[in-house]
């Protein structure tokens, strides 16, 4: 079954076409990529640069001089001389778009309208069509739990429809080869490689596997790039359901979520709480817009906002 991408509504069920992702460039038209910069004022203790605009290509590097950014300190240079020197860029007339969109095995799973899989799809696919509107180039990566998509940068319509179809190629049942499974990090650092000084680099992932590694990249694309965290969750992962016993499945194995005791109860939410306030704490140390993104919400609503309104344990 795929997701029903009707103009005007978003997308729904298991799965997602090529087609449904297409149908989305319509409910694209009022979104801003300046979504990021509102999302960041909400952050807590959050940096107050502005954001580039658009990409910046190195042209030269030169002798350090006060006042100079520190982040640009061309340190390969600096090493051969012995002298600081700085890195000097031009301004691209295209800024790159670059979407990192985890497919992993834990975001095949929704209890409201569309599985997780499908809601990070879908705000991928408005982010690229928002993106070659504005002129921008686009570019992702794409994890699947054993594959990987890696598209550089491209402009137009072109650009678009090969992020979408790497999209729909990854947005399927996962396989059952744990040990080929792809971690966050990974595509992190494959990022690192991809994108480019002022780069918008927007990562849509339910951050399950934001470990130590996958944190130092996040800082590391940070320091040189704007950055938009497209946190995607379900309500059952925040609130227990009705007490009882229910069988639950990952399509391979079983196994009872009981919710009958006001204690199990208490202690679903506790964990739930600890996860989400370690993920807003490192984004927030990191200066990294989030953007929460619940199964059920107007993706493209949401989106258009700059900051869907916040899930509460």
């Amino acid at each position: 079954m795929t997701g029903s991408g009707r103009a005007g509504a978003g997308l729904r069920g298991v799965d997602v076409g090529v087609d449904d992702l297409i149908g989305l460039r319509f409910r694209a038209q009022r979104l801003e990529l300046s979504v990021a910069r509102r999302a960041r004022r909400s952050l807590v203790g959050a940096h107050g640069s502005r954001f580039r605009g658009r990409g910046m290509e190195f042209a030269e590097s030169r002798i350090y001089q006060p006042g100079d950014d520190v982040r640009s300190i061309d340190w390969r240079v600096t090493a051969r001389t012995g002298r600081p020197h700085t890195k000097l860029f031009q301004e691209e007339r295209e800024r790159p778009v670059i979407l990192v969109v985890d497919l992993g095995a834990s975001m095949f799973f929704g209890t409201r309208t569309a599985y997780k899989s499908v809601v990070a799809a879908e705000a991928a696919a408005l982010v690229a069509w928002a993106a070659m509107r504005g002129g921008d180039r686009v570019g992702a990566l794409v994890a699947g739990r054993s594959a990987h998509m890696e598209l550089e940068p491209q402009s137009g319509r072109r650009g678009v429809l090969r992020v979408l179809r790497a999209l729909a190629a990854l947005c399927h049942r996962p396989d059952e080869d744990e040990e080929q499974r792809i971690r966050l990090s990974e595509s992190l650092v494959r990022a690192r490689h991809v994108a480019r000084p002022g780069s918008l680099i927007v990562v849509i992932s339910d951050f399950y596997d934001l470990d130590e590694e996958a944190v130092g990249s996040l800082s590391r694309l940070r320091q040189h790039n704007d950055m938009l965290a497209c946190w995607i969750h379900d309500r059952l992962e925040i609130e227990p359901p009705p007490p009882g016993r229910y069988t639950v499945s990952d399509g391979w194995q079983t196994a009872t979520l009981d919710s009958v005791g006001a204690h199990a109860r208490q202690r679903y939410r506790e964990s739930f709480r600890a996860e989400h306030e370690r993920l807003r704490a490192t984004l927030g140390r990191l200066a990294i817009a989030w953007l929460p993104i619940a199964t059920g919400d107007d993706v493209a609503e949401a989106l258009r906002r700059g900051a869907a309104p916040e899930a509460r344990p």
